[in-house]
């Protein structure tokens, strides 16, 4: 895949850093320069206003305008910079002192009365052809005691300031910049040594494959804000691990299921053709290979059975059931196979159960001939089952060999069989068990087997009352 810069964690927080210093830098920096500008342009007046009052009391001390008429290049030289405006004139007349190097024409301005002190208010603002700004007032001053009027037009053209606040302005501009470069530069090595965790269990994923699921990330240096991530993920790894383990188990035990009645299919068969046989031969032979079929097509059925459970839920039809009859009617149909091992049956229940029925008896069954397989011969399979308003359990009993709760736990495990001298009059192919598990699954109940020191195995299924007349489970297997 083509990379693309944008999509790099790294590079996107570091340009929101970046973004994020621009406009916080450029805030500062432009309040900054406007408070630089307010505060020159507030300098800028009161120097004005300072100024002409001056003026104002410079003429109040004269005896006569006659004295300022003689000796104008002392009022000239008074306000300041070169490019000031000052302009003196009696009412009537043209100006006596005329200052104005850039021949700015004066703004209409009502100039303020003798009486009345200079304020911000009676300033006007104007601008040269150039931009810079001008600041103008006009006022009125009294010369001696009667010796007439005077006005006086002053103007203060920020030259300085304007140099000032431009030179000012290219350095927030430069501050900005290197703000800017600064914090992209550092962000992004932050964000490099930060972000170093998730490079490491990238890398550490890489390395996960089905020959090497036993890899993990690690959790011990991981940042508290990926620890959750870490642990998550390692957990989902420990599912898949322990599922492709049973996977490959089941895999290889299922060919070994397959390939025991397909070897003996071939094998008759081979013999079968290898000189010419008499009918009654073949017909002997055709019904082997029945029998081989049908425990093939048997464990095809079971492997559906158990595939479908892992589907999503859907609903599985229950209803009643009156447990002692049930029991009774499981006892009748395998007496003839536990009389071959000259075992007996003892049933003890009552009440009503509430399952789906033929799910209910195929897991019973299971459990009747697991126990007529592995129980001692001449022994007792006892049957129990009592319900109440949480629900029924079912306990099949038989005697047999002491069990360790390593096998135990084992049993409901697919295609796992127990010691092959325990089972020699019966065929099995480890699955029976293993329905029992998926059965009490669909119906939210539970399967458990426990022994005793004495040899005594008993398998409990508990079946929960359901709420309605469906109960909800992962698919519905055919039975």
């Amino acid at each position: 895949m083509k990379y693309r810069p944008l999509r790099s964690l790294t590079v996107r927080v570091t340009l929101s850093f970046a973004l994020i210093s621009c406009l916080v830098v450029s805030g500062l920096g432009l309040y900054l320069y406007s408070s630089a500008k307010q505060a020159m342009e507030e300098r800028a007046d009161y120097t004005l206003i300072a100024r002409v009052e001056r003026f104002r009391n410079l003429l109040h001390d004269l005896y006569n305008v006659i004295q300022m008429e003689a000796r104008p290049a002392i009022f000239e030289g008074m306000l300041g910079n070169e490019q000031d405006v000052r302009i003196f004139r009696r009412a009537g007349e043209p100006p006596f002192i005329n200052v104005n190097p850039d021949g700015m024409k004066p703004p209409k301005m009502v100039p303020v009365p003798i009486e009345k002190p200079l304020t911000h208010s009676a300033l006007y603002a104007g601008e040269r052809p150039d931009g810079i700004r001008v600041r103008w007032v006009s006022a009125l001053a009294e010369i001696g005691q009667g010796g007439g009027t005077v006005e006086i037009t002053a103007a203060y053209v920020m030259v300085q300031e304007e140099m000032m606040l431009a030179a000012y302005r290219l350095r927030v501009i430069a501050a900005i910049a290197l703000a800017v470069l600064l914090t992209t530069l550092l962000g992004f090595i932050l964000l490099r040594r930060g972000l170093e965790p998730l490079t490491i269990m990238s890398n550490r994923a890489a390395e996960i494959s089905p020959a090497n699921l036993s890899a993990r990330l690690p959790d011990d240096d991981a940042p508290s804000e990926l620890h959750r991530l870490v642990l998550a993920f390692n957990a989902m790894l420990d599912r898949l691990q322990a599922g492709y383990e049973h996977l490959s188990q089941f895999s290889a035990d299922l060919s070994h299921e397959i390939r025991t009645p397909i070897n003996v299919l071939m094998g008759q068969t081979q013999v079968a053709l290898g000189k010419s046989r008499t009918p009654d031969e073949y017909e002997q032979l055709l019904e082997s290979n029945l029998e081989e079929f049908t425990r093939l097509a048997h464990i095809v059925e079971n492997i559906l059975f158990l595939s479908r459970t892992d589907q999503d839920f859907t609903a599985v039809e229950c209803a009643p059931l009156v447990l002692s009859e049930e029991l009774h009617r499981i006892a009748d149909y395998f007496e003839g196979l536990a009389q071959e091992r000259e075992m007996n049956f003892e049933v003890i229940a009552s009440g009503t159960g509430h399952a789906n029925l033929v799910m209910w008896r195929r897991a019973v069954n299971n459990l009747v001939i697991n126990a007529i397989r592995y129980g001692n011969s001449g022994s007792t399979i006892r049957l129990y089952a009592q319900a109440n308003d949480q629900g029924s359990t079912v306990w099949v009993e038989n005697s047999g060999s002491p069990l360790p709760q390593e096998e135990l736990n084992r049993m409901f495990s697919r295609f796992y069989r127990g010691d092959k001298s325990r089972s020699e009059y019966t065929e099995s192919n480890g699955l029976g068990l293993a329905l029992v598990q998926a059965i009490m699954t669909i119906h939210g109940g539970s399967a458990t087997a426990s022994a005793s020191s004495e040899g005594l195995v008993r398998f409990s299924l508990w079946f929960p009352v359901a709420s309605s007349s469906e109960t909800h489970h992962k698919g519905t297997p055919q039975t």
